[in-house]
């Protein structure tokens, strides 16, 4: 009898207590409450995939209709104008049919000029400026100059003094250079 109360003792002593609350094993709850967090964490992470694709996929079909937009933008730019134009091209045919026949010399001339002031008003209409160069200072930011010439006169020099062709702006931005002669 005394053999088995040692090996029972010994027994007891070689089985520790097990304690339900060591890190080694978790509770049936600690780790239910990990593969929560888990899949939360998971489940935020699709969303925001899934949020990350809607907006790629809404930015490149920004890009495309812009894209597309443009294209009919620049196909289309010239209508207003040249739909603008197209009465003026009308009295130039006119007047090309009439001067075939024409044996009055001044009312070509003032049918021409009479085309001519009605192209320049629709021009004028849809935002084109003249620019005014003569006798003013060389601009390089305005002007191109095409040659120097010796100043008829003091006050004329590093001025314009003829210009060749016309600058024009369309609204503020030159989209001709005037071309002019500077004096020295």
């Amino acid at each position: 009898m005394s053999e088995e109360k040692i090996f029972e003792n010994t027994n007891e002593e070689l089985i520790p207590e097990q304690d339900s609350q060591t890190e080694d094993n978790p509770t049936p709850t600690d780790l239910e409450t990990e593969v929560t967090a888990k899949l939360s964490i998971e489940d935020e992470l699709a969303e925001m995939k899934d949020k990350y694709l809607r907006l790629y996929s809404d930015f490149e079909n920004f890009k495309r209709r812009t894209s597309k937009e443009r294209i009919e933008l620049y196909k289309t730019a010239g209508q207003e104008i040249i739909t603008a134009m197209l009465p003026v091209l009308d009295d130039f045919e006119r007047a090309n049919k009439s001067m075939e026949t024409a044996q009055d010399i001044i009312a070509v001339k003032e049918g021409i000029a009479l085309v001519h002031n009605k192209l320049k008003n629709i021009l004028i209409q849809k935002g084109l400026k003249e620019m005014e160069s003569q006798g003013k200072d060389f601009d390089a930011d305005f002007h191109e100059a095409i040659t120097n010439i010796p100043a008829p006169s003091p006050e004329l020099k590093g001025k314009v003094v003829d210009a060749v062709e016309k600058g024009y702006f369309l609204g503020d931005k030159v989209i001709r250079y005037a071309k002019v002669v500077v004096g020295e």
